[in-house]
């Protein structure tokens, strides 16, 4: 019954990622990433926070060990990670740039089999083979971009690989939190949110002079932000760490790679047209990671 609670809860955290990333685009024409990602972290700290303290676990003890993964975590897989991704929404658009997501399973199989000597069947090497080919088939597709052409093109593509490395360190460090301590899954989002937040804070002077950046901004702006962060930050990482907890590794990673599934649809309602080849790309490489998981074959 776990292992169902956790898939669904992958699902779901899918979807609301697809849901959130739409409104980001729209975010993110007003707000810098690096502003943005701040606004974000300490939004969803607020909104975690109250939940834990109305919930009684705001105040329970946090194993150390649990702190240091979690930490790291945050610091990589959001305050680097989804910078980085929010610059490839401006670059891309949103359903481009959370296809490049589906790298993250891939990814995360190189890295094992290089640090962790993780021996990979010769399916899933197929499955990363796949997963590649289906994401680069529809990045490739003729794009219809900002200003900026090929060249904003290309950032939007090197922003959303990077985002993907920094999502498999905060995945696989996620897991090993809840694998080898007994922190419970709201405590985990808020210590990852929280630790991007000061890596952001410390991050944000130090490329930004005094008068170059600030959180003030017009209501709408701000009802857009709120909206997407309730979404995308306090319900889609609660989610995910649900998921963690409860499924194994590579089944939660795959469900979780969905989101370009469910943002087409999105996207078709507010307008965009999409061509059978981007549609086929996403079947593609979500082909080849339930294949790279063994879901498939």
């Amino acid at each position: 019954m776990s292992g169902v609670k956790g898939e669904a809860a992958a699902l779901m955290a899918a979807l609301a990622w697809a849901t959130a990333s739409v409104i980001w685009v729209r975010a993110g024409r007003r707000i810098p990433p690096l502003e943005l990602n701040l606004a974000k972290g300490i939004i969803g700290c607020v909104l975690l926070a109250i939940t834990l303290a109305l919930t009684g676990g705001l105040f329970v003890a946090v194993d150390r060990r649990a702190v240091i993964l979690l930490g790291v975590s945050g610091a990589v897989g959001i305050g680097l990670g989804d910078t980085a991704y929010f610059e490839s929404i401006n670059c891309l658009g949103a359903r481009r740039a959370l296809l490049l997501s589906m790298l993250a399973p891939p990814l995360a199989g190189v890295v094992a089999w290089i640090f962790l000597g993780e021996k990979l069947r010769p399916a899933a090497w197929a499955g990363m083979a796949l997963t590649i080919l289906g994401v680069a088939w529809v990045i490739t597709e003729r794009f219809h971009g900002a200003n900026g052409g090929a060249s904003r093109a290309l950032r939007g593509v090197a922003m959303g690989g990077a985002a993907a490395c920094a999502q498999v360190v905060g995945a696989v460090l996620s897991r090993a939190a809840f694998t080898q301590t007994s922190v419970g899954a709201l405590q985990s989002a808020l210590l990852r949110m929280s630790a991007a937040v000061v890596t952001l804070l410390v991050w944000i002077p130090l490329v930004r002079s005094k008068g170059e950046w600030t959180l003030r901004h017009s209501p709408d702006v701000w009802r857009l932000v709120l909206a997407a962060t309730v979404i995308g930050t306090y319900v889609g990482i609660s989610l995910q760490q649900v998921a963690f907890k409860h499924a194994s590794a590579g089944v939660t990673q795959a469900l979780l790679s969905t989101s370009p599934l469910f943002i087409l649809p999105i996207v078709v309602l507010g307008g965009e047209k999409v061509s059978i080849r981007a549609v086929g790309g996403v079947l593609v490489a979500l082909l080849g990671i339930s294949i790279l998981f063994g879901l498939v074959l």
